[in-house]
């Protein structure tokens, strides 16, 4: 366990944290210390436990409001990925009839080429006969 010595309204304070963990504790202390600042320099001596509990509320209404907004976030998410799982599944309906359209027109063209292959065929042979 590591150890963080920080200081949260000019008191210092010794913590304990996972290795690696400590840049990130120093961080969250001097957050928080900026919110005690911040009370301290609107209201003025009101009593440290107090300023502290005010921080503290502080912060919980902040996380409260991120926790709202991932929470709508994640709602957005899950209805943005509902419509693009039913815009793929409309557009591989789409490709699908398409597909098939394609291959019936593909058909027709390859029995009226041979139709007219057979005419020309019939023709020529006509022709012949006709010369001769």
């Amino acid at each position: 366990m590591a150890q963080v010595t920080v200081t949260i309204d000019g008191k210092t304070y010794r913590m304990a944290c996972d290795e690696g963990q400590e840049e990130h504790l120093s961080g969250l202390a001097e957050r928080f210390d900026g919110y005690i600042a911040g009370l301290r320099g609107s209201f003025g001596e009101i009593g440290d436990q107090r300023l502290t509990v005010m921080a503290g509320i502080m912060v919980m209404d902040e996380l409260t409001e991120l926790q709202k907004r991932v929470t709508g976030l994640e709602s957005e998410m899950a209805t943005l990925r509902r419509t693009r799982d039913e815009a793929l599944v409309k557009a591989d309906k789409n490709d699908a009839a398409l597909t098939g359209a394609l291959a019936r027109l593909a058909e027709r063209i390859e029995g009226l080429a041979q139709r007219v292959a057979g005419g020309r065929g019939a023709t020529a042979e006509g022709e012949a006969a006709h010369n001769s």
